[in-house]
């Protein structure tokens, strides 16, 4: 089982990397920028090689093809669309540019990257495409608009791509992590309750590709977060925009406005 995870070099990448490679059979192709972080998990790990590249860069999608086809003949069978970023602001502070940096990374990199690699998932089937999103992916938080619009962004294709790919063979499968302590959002910030770690994360991924599972929270009773937007959605927006709601900020967005806290990447 050949397994591409971007955004490998820390957080809930570099555990998914760890959890799948106990899979049986499974090897393993790590992608993110930190040639070094890379370069060190893979000699870890039993199965693995890696590819150094910023997903935001044009030729990434080819240079990850390229070396699918040098190494593993061409083939792939998941796919685990895990990098992304944020910056903490404002709209009014960090206006467009600040979205569009977000979205580069966090929606289309993802897209650009899934649409090169499509075909080897469909010639594989059956296969799993797993798109990690976020809890703010369905609940939008005050300062973290752009990271939200992203994932919000990811969650909405996810959903039409699985439609689409069911007769392909590919189970889209859409990860939702509430608060996660990784070297980007150390989440010192909040109650022990509301953290969890990376491995939590790295074994929902497991189990939706082991399960062929649409969607998944982590940890799974975030769900009710989401359905309280709906259900109660100007309660959320107040808690959002109150103290309760900057306190997240905080903790979920820490450091340099100008500078990303990474996810993995």
């Amino acid at each position: 089982m050949i397994i591409c995870i971007t955004g490998a070099s820390s957080g809930i990448g570099e555990a998914t990397a760890q959890r799948l490679s106990r899979e049986p059979g499974a090897e393993l192709v790590l992608v993110a920028r930190r040639e070094d972080r890379l370069r060190e998990l893979a000699r870890s790990l039993p199965r693995a090689t890696y590819v150094a590249v910023d997903l935001t860069d044009d030729d990434a999608p080819a240079r990850v093809l390229a070396h699918l086809e040098e190494h593993h003949g061409g083939r792939l069978d998941v796919l685990v669309n895990n990098a992304g970023a944020a910056w903490r602001s404002t709209f009014a502070d960090g206006g467009y540019e600040n979205v569009r940096r977000t979205m580069e990374l966090n929606f289309d990199a993802q897209v650009r990257l899934t649409e090169v690699l499509l075909p080897l998932l469909r010639a594989a089937q059956p296969s799993t495409l797993v798109n990690v999103s976020s809890t703010s992916g369905r609940v939008a938080r005050a300062g973290a608009g752009a990271y939200s619009a992203s994932k919000f962004a990811l969650a909405g294709w996810s959903d039409s791509l699985a439609a689409e790919e069911r007769a392909n063979g590919v189970n889209v499968a859409l990860i939702l992590p509430g608060f996660i302590a990784t070297e980007g959002f150390p989440q010192k910030e909040l109650p022990g309750f509301l953290v969890s770690a990376p491995a939590v994360g790295a074994e929902a991924i497991a189990d939706a590709i082991r399960h062929r599972r649409a969607e998944r929270y982590v940890p799974r009773y975030y769900w009710l977060f989401a359905a309280l937007r709906i259900l109660a959605p100007r309660l959320v927006r107040r808690f959002v925009a109150g103290s309760g709601g900057q306190r997240l900020i905080t903790a979920t967005h820490p450091g340099d406005p100008h500078k990303p806290p990474q996810a993995g990447t």
